[in-house]
């Protein structure tokens, strides 16, 4: 099975220049644990995740209402092709020790495949994905 198969299309997204209570609302009313970040022209700057938030503003003590998503969002992005495999991604997201990976063809965004897609689409890869799961601390890079 190929990530096209299983990655959600309608990704959501925020600027760097949003404010991290701006992207933690979006967030919130998606019910999602992470955002895109995108240039004025639709390129991808970075990725910000519920953990960025916790661990860059919220127990730091900052005002989420000053601190811009680009102050706290992971730049150097590791992503993935809708036509590689679901067992590439978990390979992967276990090397990198990531759980979202942004899907891009050429240099457009065009979805993204986290470590649950994997769990509800490929039983198969549990166990793999469950190897990162157990992992501790986790990495602070996209998620």
């Amino acid at each position: 099975m190929f990530v096209k198969e299983v990655m959600s299309t309608d990704v959501k997204t925020v600027r760097s220049t949003d404010t991290v209570k701006d992207a933690a609302c979006v967030m919130n009313d998606s019910m999602i644990g992470c955002l895109m970040v995108l240039s004025g022209n639709g390129g991808i700057e970075g990725i910000v995740t519920e953990r960025d938030i916790l661990v860059d503003v919220v127990a730091e003590g900052k005002d989420p209402c000053s601190v811009k998503v680009g102050d706290i969002m992971t730049k150097d992005l590791v992503v993935i092709s809708p036509e590689n495999t679901l067992e590439e991604a978990a390979d992967v997201m276990t090397q990198k020790t990531i759980k979202k990976l942004p899907v891009v063809q050429g240099s457009k965004l065009v979805g993204i495949v986290t470590a649950t897609d994997l769990v509800a689409y490929e039983k198969d890869l549990i166990e793999k994905v469950a190897d990162l799961l157990t992992i501790s601390p986790m990495k602070r890079i996209g998620g």
